[in-house]
């Protein structure tokens, strides 16, 4: 070949190569125009997001690092109706998710990518979120190393075995004492549990601050104060007393969330004014796990001889509104009782009251911010029984607790705690929750006076 021939076709070799890569590249510009036009009504932030995991060469975006920085911030679970559809587009939805699941977490050692639309379709309702977890601007901006040290106190929850099941109601002295379980979700939804935390249980007492909330959002706090008082009773929870004025001491005891009960959808028939209870609490969990335990029902409404007379007594005193039907009352009273949960989900109920009765997982405001406010001052001062004034005084957190072993503690625009141990203390509150409560304000400044305190405390505040 000669010299000519050769360099002639070196040449058109040359063209072709240069005029493939300038195609090419035109080609790559136009994609990237693209991906700038689908994303420009998205939030400036996320589409800074996009932008930083969108793969360059095939224009996917790189769900791995999100996915495991989601679940670094506790932002991981099938619960989350935020986030729902995106783990379902990576079909994750027939796996258990969870810190503790080791599938899970092989599946994502590996790459794994999802086109721009679908990506963003399916985490339409997370933009915001989303965008926050990456930037570790979430409420507990270090989830891990504050998981860490819950998971500790839990343990130490763990080695208190004293205290009796409550037997006066026969389906409750059934229960296995060795239960136990702590969950945690934050105002921005991040959620961790431990222990026996997918066993359902009867919320019991516990459900008495969401009733009396319900009823402060439907009939105002001066017409059901006209019927309840606000004060500590100093006496047991099911005391047949009232106050000075005859009305029942507050609504946390058993009296005075009976009368509140009776207060509820007045003019609906029995069925339906459960239902609408039902659908509140609902709302409360975000659509978590509520349901209703009939057995319980039964059984405590058999052996209610306590709560007939308290009932009685209080219709001799007038306690309640004209007709009221006193069966109806104690029969939606019993059935509020017996609502079946889980930690998980009674724990986003906790976080709906500290998040000003906005739930964390919905953004739905299921109640006002004075009813928010009134209960939580009741539960501070009236939510732990003949405890309250010592758990104020070394805890200084609003928290409630029931016969089943449930528990609920506040903290206002931080957190919900729910905590579950059947064995209970004389005043009938659970031993292991009553210690997981001290020993959480021991190493995190929780106390709602802890502002006060010097500087120089050792105690941890994970906002920071």
């Amino acid at each position: 070949m000669s010299l000519m021939k050769w360099l002639n076709r070196r040449l058109c070799f040359l063209k072709i190569f240069t005029k493939r890569s300038l195609h090419a590249k035109e080609s790559k510009n136009n994609e990237a125009g693209k991906f700038k036009a689908s994303i420009q009504k998205l939030p400036r932030n996320f589409q800074e997001v996009l932008e930083r995991y969108r793969n360059p060469e095939t224009g996917q975006i790189a769900v791995t690092p999100i996915v495991n920085a989601l679940r670094e911030n506790g932002l991981f679970s099938l619960d989350d109706p935020r986030l729902r559809p995106f783990f379902k587009k990576l079909s994750l939805d027939e796996m258990e998710l969870s810190n503790d699941d080791y599938a899970a977490k092989e599946q994502f050692s590996k790459s794994r990518f999802m086109e721009v639309d679908t990506f963003i379709q399916s985490i339409e309702r997370g933009y915001g979120l989303v965008t926050r977890a990456l930037r570790g601007e979430l409420t507990i901006p270090n989830w891990q190393k504050f998981t860490e040290a819950i998971g500790r106190i839990f343990t130490y929850g763990k080695k208190f075995d004293q205290g009796q099941v409550a037997t006066y109601i026969p389906q409750l002295a059934r229960i296995d004492p060795k239960k136990w379980a702590v969950s945690i979700c934050t105002i921005d939804g991040q959620t961790e549990s431990w222990g026996d935390f997918r066993d359902p249980f009867c919320m019991q007492s516990v459900s008495k601050p969401f009733t009396y909330a319900i009823a402060i959002e439907q009939l105002g706090a001066d017409y059901v104060h006209s019927f309840v008082g606000q004060e500590p009773s100093g006496r047991l929870f099911n005391e047949i007393c009232l106050n000075n004025v005859f009305k029942p001491h507050n609504p946390m005891i058993n009296a005075g969330a009976i009368v509140v009960a009776s207060l509820l959808y007045q003019k609906e028939v029995l069925s339906t004014r459960f239902e609408y209870s039902l659908r509140e609490f609902d709302r409360f969990a975000g659509g978590g796990r509520i349901s209703f335990n009939n057995a319980v029902f039964l059984s405590e409404r058999e052996t209610a001889d306590r709560n007939y007379a308290l009932a009685y007594y209080m219709r001799e005193h007038k306690c309640y509104p004209e007709k009221t039907n006193i069966r109806e009352a104690l029969d939606l009273y019993f059935q509020l009782c017996s609502v079946s949960t889980t930690t998980n989900s009674l724990a986003v109920m906790a976080a709906t009251l500290a998040n000003g009765g906005i739930c964390p997982l919905t953004k739905d405001r299921v109640v006002c911010t004075i009813a928010v406010r009134d209960t939580l001052s009741l539960m501070l001062s009236c939510g732990m029984y003949d405890y309250s004034g010592q758990h104020a005084f070394k805890v200084g957190l609003p928290a409630k607790s029931g016969v089943s072993g449930a528990m609920i503690i506040v903290i206002p625009n931080l957190m919900g705690i729910a905590l579950y141990s059947p064995p209970l203390d004389m005043l009938g509150n659970p031993v292991r929750g009553v210690k997981f409560a001290e020993k959480l304000v021991e190493e995190f400044k929780f106390h709602q006076y802890d502002s006060l305190v010097s500087s120089d405390c050792e105690k941890i505040d994970p906002r920071i």
